[in-house]
C-alpha cells in the first residue's frame, strides 16, 4: 500500500511539472506578468480536489476549505530537524510584511502533515502555533494525506535512520491557493521572508488584475 501511494504520487508530481511547463506556454505574454522573483504563476488556477484532512483541532476540512480565502500551503512533519522550522519561520516573517493587507487578502498559512503516523491534531496544533498562533495544520489517514500530496504533486518518502525509527523526505516548496480553490502560484527553495512577501503582492495584483 505504502508502495502504490508512492507511486501515485511520483505520477502526480510529473503531470504537475507537465502542468506548469504547459501553463507557462498558454500564459498571457511576458510584458502582461509580474516579474515575480521566485514564483511561477499559473494562467489559470489548478482546480484542488477536496482533500479528506482534518484540522489541527481535529476538524474535517471541507470541500470548501480553500474557497473565499488566500493560502500559503506546506508540506512537512513536525519532527524535521531542519527544512520545516526554517520555512515556518520563514512564512511567519512574510506573514508580517503582508500585516498591511485588507483582512481579505492577508493569506493564511497552513502545514499539511506527511508523517499522520506520529503528527495527531494535538501534536501538530501545538507544533504550528509555536511559529505563529495563526498558523493552521492538516494530517490524516495515510491514504488522505498520500491524496492531498498528489494533488499538490508533492513528492515525500519515509526514510530509515541508522539508530533506529525514521524521517521523513518531503518537497520544500510552497504553494498559494486562491480564492477560487486552486492553486495559483507556486515557490520553490530556498525562501526569503521580503521574497515571498514581494512575490505574493505581485500574485494578488495579478490574479485581480484578471477578475
Amino acid at each position: 500500500m505504502a508502495a502504490r501511494s508512492l507511486r501515485i504520487v511520483i505520477l502526480a508530481i510529473v503531470a504537475f511539472a507537465g502542468g506548469l511547463l504547459i501553463a507557462r506556454a498558454i500564459m498571457p505574454s511576458r510584458d502582461a506578468l509580474p516579474q515575480t522573483e521566485r514564483a511561477t504563476l499559473l494562467s489559470e488556477p489548478r482546480p484542488l480536489p477536496a482533500l479528506e484532512l482534518v484540522n489541527q483541532d481535529g476538524r474535517p476540512l471541507g470541500a470548501d476549505f480553500f474557497k473565499d480565502h488566500w493560502t500559503i500551503v506546506f508540506f512537512g512533519f513536525t519532527s524535521c530537524p531542519d527544512i520545516c522550522p526554517t520555512t515556518l519561520v520563514t512564512l511567519s516573517q512574510a506573514t508580517r510584511e503582508l500585516a498591511d493587507l485588507p483582512p481579505a487578502e492577508r493569506p493564511r498559512v497552513m502545514l499539511v502533515s506527511v508523517d499522520p503516523d506520529r503528527d495527531d491534531p494535538p501534536r501538530l496544533s501545538a507544533y504550528v502555533r509555536f511559529y505563529d498562533p495563526a498558523f493552521l495544520g492538516a494530517t490524516g489517514a495515510p491514504a488522505a494525506v498520500a491524496a492531498a500530496a498528489a494533488a499538490f504533486g508533492v513528492p515525500y518518502a519515509k526514510v530509515s535512520v541508522p539508530e533506529g525509527g525514521y524521517t521523513m523526505d518531503h518537497g520544500s516548496g510552497i504553494f498559494v491557493v486562491g480564492p477560487s480553490g486552486g492553486i495559483v502560484a507556486y515557490s520553490s527553495a530556498p525562501h526569503d521572508a521580503s521574497t515571498i512577501a514581494r512575490d505574493y503582492r505581485k500574485v494578488l495584483a495579478f490574479e485581480g488584475a484578471g477578475s
